[in-house]
């Protein structure tokens, strides 16, 4: 066990773990949120996605020893209010179904969008790889966030 000094949603913690559990367990079981969700636990299925320095990344397979004091960024350090673009688009084109991709998915839209703010088709398909939804309503994320994009 090792103490880790982190930085998630502008606030700092102290966890008291061993230096290889994952990210995502550090996130729920420590610090107490519960918005990135655990999926396949092997980087496959983008649910447990979070921003490192604004990059999003699969915190199920990231070992809170390779943090740092670097900014982490979960669903809910997105926006105080859930007013932040993505989300905004993902309510009007009304693409949760069951809900549990999402935080991942809004994750990895919100950083695409900050990276690039008016993406192609083939830039949102290929920057949305990998984030599986098993409701399959990738048409309605891909049209929210054209829509986020927009917005911005």
């Amino acid at each position: 066990m090792a103490i880790f000094d982190l930085n998630i949603n502008g606030k700092q913690h102290q966890v008291d773990v061993d230096g290889d559990t994952p990210m995502l367990w550090v996130i729920r079981d420590h610090v107490g949120l519960m918005g990135t969700k655990y999926g396949c636990g092997i980087a496959q299925c983008g649910a447990c996605t979070v921003h490192i320095e604004g990059v999003p990344t699969r915190s199920c397979t990231t070992p809170v020893s390779t943090v740092g004091n670097r900014k982490v960024t979960t669903i809910e350090g997105l926006s105080e209010k859930g007013d932040h673009p993505v989300q905004k688009a993902w309510l009007e084109h009304d693409v949760p179904q069951c809900g549990y991709c999402q935080a991942g998915q809004i994750m990895s839209a919100a950083a695409l969008l900050e990276s690039n703010p008016d993406p192609t088709d083939e830039e949102i398909d290929g920057a949305m790889d990998g984030n599986i939804c098993r409701c399959g309503t990738y048409v309605r994320i891909k049209a929210a966030i054209k829509t986020a994009a927009e917005m911005k």
